[in-house]
């Protein structure tokens, strides 16, 4: 399978683990400042990001939905909220975001909607066929293999059922981009540090998104796993951007 350059990117260079090992470690380490973070490094733009990726899905209205890095269950609780799905099973590799996300399915009453369960995007515990619909919200980057998981996830995937993926990516318009270089390489690991005190895990954000094969280049690499009717919608001035497909 192909090999793309944020394949590589790790969290700890000096570590001598596998980038999903060393993803697990730095997000059971910020797991408890990560939606304060989230929120905050964006001004909270973040959640409606995510809401409008959600709503990708619902000309489909899929029963049986699979999160993929769900980390604390933002996109699966929102989902929810939203689509009013059956089940939805969330897969995270840190059982630390995984811990905070069950506390807040507890706190909405919603166990018998949404399961979390640690897993890997490389090697998906269930059948063929069996999802309506995935969503991965900011996690196709960490992944170790990005073919490999890409193909877990059509494998999983009903036929006529539908991929959402929203990922950072990088604005073009000319000082606007400058500004966003500045944040992401200066500000950005600095306030990871101040409120994680994990400059690594913020550094390994403006890495990884700077390393990933975006726009025409990631659907392409979506055709490539099987996916079809491939398209893209980018938010924010580019700093964020939704892909589909279809199986």
């Amino acid at each position: 399978m192909a090999k793309f350059a944020h394949d590589d990117v790790v969290p700890f260079k000096e570590s001598e683990l596998a980038k999903k090992d060393q993803v697990a470690d730095m997000f059971n380490n910020i797991a408890y400042r990560y939606d304060f973070l989230n929120r905050f490094l964006s001004v909270g733009i973040d959640v409606g990001w995510r809401k409008t990726a959600i709503k990708e899905l619902k000309s489909i209205a899929p029963k049986k939905i699979l999160d993929v890095a769900t980390g604390t269950a933002d996109v699966a609780l929102l989902t929810e909220q939203l689509l009013k799905p059956s089940e939805i099973v969330g897969i995270d590799i840190s059982d630390g975001m995984l811990g905070f996300g069950r506390e807040k399915i507890k706190a909405k009453g919603l166990e018998n909607t949404i399961t979390l369960l640690n897993g890997d995007s490389e090697n998906i515990r269930f059948n063929n066929d069996y999802f309506d619909a995935i969503t991965v919200a900011f996690g196709v980057r960490n992944f170790q293999d990005l073919s490999k998981g890409l193909r877990e996830m059509y494998r999983v995937l009903k036929p006529g059922g539908k991929v959402v993926i929203l990922e950072f990516s990088k604005p073009s318009s000319v000082g606007f981009k400058q500004l966003y270089q500045f944040y992401m390489n200066y500000i950005t690991p600095s306030i990871g540090k101040l409120f994680s005190k994990n400059k690594d895990a913020y550094q390994y954000l403006n890495d990884s998104v700077q390393a990933f094969p975006e726009g025409a280049q990631f659907l392409n690499i979506l055709n490539d796993a099987g996916f079809t009717q491939t398209y893209l919608k980018k938010l924010s001035f580019g700093i964020c951007t939704i892909y589909c497909g279809s199986k």
